[in-house]
Order: structure tokens, then sequence, then C-alpha cells
């Protein structure tokens, strides 16, 4: 989605950055925003966001970077909080690549046991030959 509202906001948000003279790269390293999010917010593409709530937060933080008073901006341009929800399928588990209910999910202690057990064989055998040194 891509309303010419947004688009404004976008272009003028672009024209501050370059009278500022700064860079995309520079904008996302004072901010933590990714340069894509940036370069959509300044085309005005909602669409490329994971969600409305993410864009909002994210033109908020991008406005008080730039210096606007963001309530004005929200004054002026009420569509801002009218962004379509769109449902997202987060079927992965968050921070790993490991789908939820998989059947791998319940043999992460396996390889503990291994270790600890290999562990454990070490011990046994450094006190064994300690013994027969008569180190003991």
């Amino acid at each position: 989605m891509m309303s010419a509202e947004l688009k404004q906001i976008g272009e003028m948000f672009r024209a501050k950055r370059k009278e500022m003279n700064l860079s995309l790269k520079e904008v996302e390293n004072a901010t933590s925003i990714r340069v894509g999010y940036i370069d959509a917010i300044e085309e005005g593409r909602v669409a490329d966001f994971i969600s409305g709530v993410y864009a909002q937060g994210f033109i908020k933080q991008y406005a008080a970077f730039l210096g606007f008073d963001f309530d004005a901006v929200l004054r002026e341009n009420p569509e801002i909080l009218k962004m379509p929800s769109e449902k997202h399928d987060f079927a992965y588990g968050i921070g790993t690549l490991e789908k939820r209910g998989s059947q791998g999910g319940g043999v992460k202690w396996l390889p503990n046991l291994l270790w600890s057990t290999l562990a454990a064989t070490i011990l046994v055998l450094a006190w064994f030959l300690a013994r027969s040194l008569g180190v003991f």
C-alpha cells in the first residue's frame, strides 16, 4: 500500500535528511532502523514493513531523529494510524530455524549426555593412570 500522504511525508523526510547531508547508512547507524525501512518510509511504501505498528514506530523514530514533531505530523496526517493490519504467519520459533512442534525438539538432551559421559570416562581413565603410576 502506498498513499499520497505517506509519500509526501517520506519526501519531506528525505529532503530534511539531504539538507542535513546524511546518507541512508548514517541514519541507519544513528537510529538502528535498517536502510531498507528508511528507504521504504521515504518512498511511502508501507507494505515493506512487517506490520503497520512497525511502520508507525519507525516513522516516529525517524521523525524525532530528523527534528520533526511527530505529534504535529500526525495531526496533519492522521492516516499514518490507519495503516493496514495484515496477518503474518510466525510458525518458526524465535531465534531459531527449527519449526515449532518438530520431531527434533525432544532430543536436545542427547548431546549433553554424550559430552557428560565422555568427560566422566576421561576423568576415570586419568584416575586409573595416576594410581598405576603411583601418584596417589
